[in-house]
């Protein structure tokens, strides 16, 4: 079925400002033109008066939408044809998967104080033990190479020393041979940690004070948190597609 003349204006209009166009956008054209419109504008301010590379801006779209509490398949394919356009390299790309491939070790950082809570509760700790010749080589190697240190890693570090090696050489790699530079690395872990498929708050304060910390602006720094907040229209992507077949199958009537 052809497009009208408003959806089609709305279409260039969604090209012209966001330089690319993907089929997931085509159900929610059809259905409701105006709400897309009113989308383009929200999702184009980080655009219209933001300070970021684009290269950069959409390597923020691919943490946000390939992390894994979010996963927007369509998302990921729809930002990495748009970053391999505008020169970024599969390297780079590939740097930013790993970094946000961290995530996961979040269970821990929210996990363990719990545990040692519980334990302390029932008697069963009485305080941290000293720490290792080993754990403090582990925790020298870990500020080393990613920069910084903070005390939610000190129980991991004193119960799990072996989990914590492994996590460290894990979360190392794009540090130790990644391009990207240190700044845009924290705009990364930002990204998945401010957005509302995560929001891991001790994580967030954290990469921003890194981020500052490796010169970054409030203006960059805002910026990644507007790319992060559009996520929402990916239930209306989403669930667009299935409205129009039921739509179509039940001989309903879809708006035009």
């Amino acid at each position: 079925m052809s497009l009208t003349a408003r959806q089609e204006e709305i279409k260039q209009e969604f090209i012209r400002v966001r330089g690319s166009w993907s089929d997931t956008w085509e159900g929610v054209l059809r259905l409701d033109p105006d709400f897309l419109l009113a989308y383009l504008d929200f999702s184009a301010v980080p655009w219209r008066s933001g300070v970021l590379d684009p290269k950069v801006k959409e390597l923020i779209y691919i943490a946000v939408d390939a992390n894994a509490t979010h996963m927007f398949l369509p998302g990921v394919r729809q930002h990495i044809r748009a970053a391999l356009q505008l020169g970024v390299t599969p390297a780079e790309i590939m740097e930013v998967l790993e970094l946000s491939a961290t995530l996961g070790i979040h269970a821990m950082n929210i996990g363990v104080p719990i545990l040692v809570e519980v334990l302390t509760e029932k008697g069963l700790r009485t305080g941290p033990a000293p720490l290792t010749e080993e754990q403090e080589r582990l925790k020298v190697d870990f500020t080393r190479t990613r920069g910084y240190w903070h005390s939610f890693w000190d129980e991991m570090l004193e119960l799990d020393p072996e989990m914590f090696a492994a996590y460290t050489e894990f979360s190392s790699v794009p540090w130790r041979t990644g391009t990207l530079e240190p700044k845009v690395k924290e705009f990364i872990y930002i990204a998945f940690d401010t957005a509302a498929t995560h929001l891991y708050v001790k994580g967030l304060k954290l990469h921003i004070e890194n981020a500052i910390g490796y010169g970054a602006t409030p203006k960059e720094i805002l910026e990644v948190m507007e790319i992060a907040s559009v996520l929402g229209i990916h239930g209306v992507l989403a669930a667009a597609p299935i409205l129009l077949a039921e739509v179509a199958d039940g001989g309903g009537e879809a708006a035009q």
